[in-house]
């Protein structure tokens, strides 16, 4: 039987990513023992004290047990906490040795949405792939810049060290964990009862490019902006770099340290999120939108599309579209 401690941070955490786990493997034990089977799992809510844990002014959550009564566990899941990042961080320190602790003596450990920023403040990311919400990809970035972030992933499996993407996307990482840790059949068991929809691996089509603006740098910021009010039109690198007064190889570096994305990368997702936009209200068809968002070839636009969204153009018109979805 394996022992599953799901964290009670302290501060604002997102409820359902306590909850959520503890409910999951305990259907699990449910479900097994009906089968006449034995449970696989004992779950326990583990606080760094015994008290009340209060959310949102209104839940309150008690742990079964505090990191000091808990001296080896096979699974730590570290849930989604909101607020100031580094506050977030500081108050919820007292964890870190004993995750630490409890990594080294072989626990696996995951990290559900934004909880990924307390996996990361432990050390124990460092120089491995994970993924966080979409929208806190560049706080992310900034404050872990030796961790490889993986945006549009829902899942990473780092050796035993898990990460899940955003908001209920962490469904998905139990399902996962389900399969591993009992078989197939269970795992695909729980995503009907749940209706899970199993197998996801990309949040791309959640994410809603806003532009990664939280620099220093004028004349990167600048082009951004040119980028985004132009993004109609055909832009070089070349020419920004001549508009900005930079050199081409300067003004690329100071781009990507700034953005995270090359220049390139930047234009092409603008035009994609203008596309993605029109696509969700109006009934242009892909050839239209295609030439509204500054492309002209077909091919090179339906690519980037997939390769930004993870969905075709005409996938993505038909699953966000209401009148695509009502035709």
């Amino acid at each position: 039987m394996k022992h599953i401690s799901v964290l009670v941070p302290k501060g604002d955490a997102a409820l359902g990513t306590i909850e959520g786990p503890f409910k999951f493997f305990s259907f699990v034990n449910d479900f097994l023992t009906a089968m006449g089977k034995e449970p696989a799992f004992k779950i326990q809510l583990v606080g760094l004290s015994s008290e009340i844990q209060k959310y949102s002014g209104v839940f309150g959550v008690t742990p079964d047990a505090t990191i000091h009564n808990i001296e080896k566990t096979d699974l730590v899941i570290i849930p989604a906490v909101n607020g100031d990042r580094d506050s977030v961080i500081e108050m919820n320190k007292e964890f870190f040795p004993w995750i630490i602790k409890q990594h080294d003596a072989g626990a696996e450990v995951a990290s559900l949405c934004v909880g990924a920023f307390l996996l990361a403040a432990t050390g124990i990311l460092n120089g491995k792939n994970c993924t966080t919400h979409w929208m806190s990809a560049g706080d992310f970035r900034r404050m872990f810049p030796d961790i490889n972030l993986m945006d549009d992933r829902i899942i990473t499996d780092e050796n035993g060290v898990y990460t899940s993407g955003g908001a209920n996307s962490f469904w998905n990482l139990l399902v996962y964990l389900v399969e591993k840790y009992v078989d197939r059949e269970m795992a695909i068991y729980t995503t009907k009862f749940f209706m899970i929809e199993i197998d996801r691996n990309s949040q791309s089509p959640f994410i809603m490019f806003t532009g990664q603006k939280g620099h220093e740098d004028d004349t990167v910021r600048k082009a951004q902006e040119f980028i985004e009010k132009r993004f109609q039109d055909r832009i070089t690198v070349d020419q920004l770099s001549e508009m900005f007064a930079v050199g081409r190889r300067s003004f690329e570096r100071r781009f990507k340290k700034a953005t995270s994305n090359s220049v390139i990368e930047y234009i092409q997702r603008v035009k994609i999120e203008a596309a993605k936009k029109s696509f969700e209200v109006s009934r242009k068809n892909v050839t239209e939108l295609m030439y509204e968002v500054g492309y002209t070839d077909t091919k090179a636009f339906r690519s980037t599309f997939k390769k930004i969204t993870g969905l075709s153009p005409v996938e993505y018109r038909n699953k966000y579209n209401k009148s695509a979805m009502s035709a």
